[in-house]
């Protein structure tokens, strides 16, 4: 897989771009003014595995909480702003791992150029971020609310950026449709060397959200277009992250934590397969190295079919095998079968 041949933007401790690893982003549903909430809502995703968090900006008490929020997490804060260049300010002050700002809605030259400089003396990068919904008016008339305007749009405020000669730039073109987002960001990556950030912006639910994200960003992944990721979801941000990883385990991206493969059963299983895959499922989110375990629901095709897993289960009339590699290592009663198959996984992990 080719990847788009981006430059390399650094956010915290992460390199971004080029070859560096995907990242998986959310962004924060709390008062960023309410520090213990919102601390405490990062250190949830913490958990879940987020690698970026963004928070919103919408006041001077907002962005002066940032210093707080920072020093009580361990991934970067990213500060979402619009229109007041007087919060970006503050923001970078109070150790803003990355501004997300579009320059051509802040006003004067001078409040861009002010900007700019506040983050080339603390090497903070900018993320421009357009929405269909935010393309100017004139865009508008001349394109409608195609991915043209919204690359057009994009590239007026890459523009600003580079004629003041700041390129730690990363950008971002979403659509809530699968098809105009995919083909949004790749006019993007033909036109510009800077990191994208993808997503389907307003999917919906985690259910119809999953899908729609995992069809638009896996698509551009696929073609080597992304830097990182957001799902974005109206439900438990940690459904986000969760999805995201997902999406990138699911492509062979990356390879983090386990991946756990069952079968959709048939008339031949004979065990409740369904309610030990989710214990399984359970009990493996702890564990950080990438091992494929599979749950199957019978012998027959079990082994043979998930003969690539690292360890797995095949059930049959009240027991199962556990298998390393396709081959069976012993025979377990069915109520011992969670047990004894963390047993095997400890011995491997």
């Amino acid at each position: 897989m080719k990847k788009h041949a981006s430059s390399v933007v650094k956010v915290g401790p992460y390199k971004l771009g080029g070859n560096n690893p995907v990242r998986v982003q959310s962004m924060c549903t709390t008062d960023t003014r309410d520090v213990k909430t919102t601390v405490k809502q990062i250190l949830s995703l913490e958990k879940a595995g987020c690698e970026i968090i963004r928070v919103a900006v919408p006041d001077m008490a907002a962005a002066k909480a940032i210093g707080k929020i920072k020093k009580q997490i361990h991934i970067p804060l990213v500060a979402d702003i619009h229109f007041d260049y007087l919060l970006a300010l503050e923001a970078i002050r109070q150790g803003i791992d990355k501004v997300r700002i579009n320059p051509g809605n802040i006003g004067s030259e001078e409040k861009v150029v002010a900007v700019v400089k506040a983050c080339k003396a603390k090497k903070i990068p900018i993320r421009i971020g357009v929405n269909v919904g935010s393309i100017e008016k004139d865009l508008l008339k001349k394109y409608g609310p195609s991915p043209r305007a919204a690359v057009e749009s994009c590239l007026c405020h890459v523009r600003i950026l580079e004629k003041l000669n700041f390129k730690d730039i990363l950008l971002s073109i979403k659509f809530s449709d699968v098809l105009p987002m995919i083909e949004a960001y790749r006019i993007l990556a033909k036109k510009v060397p800077y990191p994208l950030h993808l997503g389907v912006t307003h999917a919906g639910t985690p259910f119809i959200g999953t899908l729609k994200n995992a069809m638009g960003i896996g698509t551009l992944l696929l073609e080597g277009i992304g830097a990182t990721i957001r799902v974005s979801l109206t439900g438990p941000l940690e459904e986000e992250v969760r999805a995201g990883f997902g999406i990138l385990k699911a492509l062979g991206i990356r390879k983090i934590g386990p991946e756990l493969i069952s079968c959709p059963t048939c008339g031949r299983t004979e065990v409740d397969m369904l309610n030990l895959a989710e214990k399984v499922e359970s009990a493996l989110s702890h564990i950080q190295k990438p091992i494929k375990v599979a749950v199957m629901g019978c012998v027959v095709n079990g082994p043979g079919e998930a003969r690539e897993a690292d360890i797995g289960l095949a059930g049959g009339k009240g027991a199962y095998a556990i298998f390393v590699k396709g081959k069976i290592i012993k025979s377990v009663k069915e109520k011992d079968a969670l047990r004894e198959l963390l047993k095997e996984i400890k011995k491997i992990v």
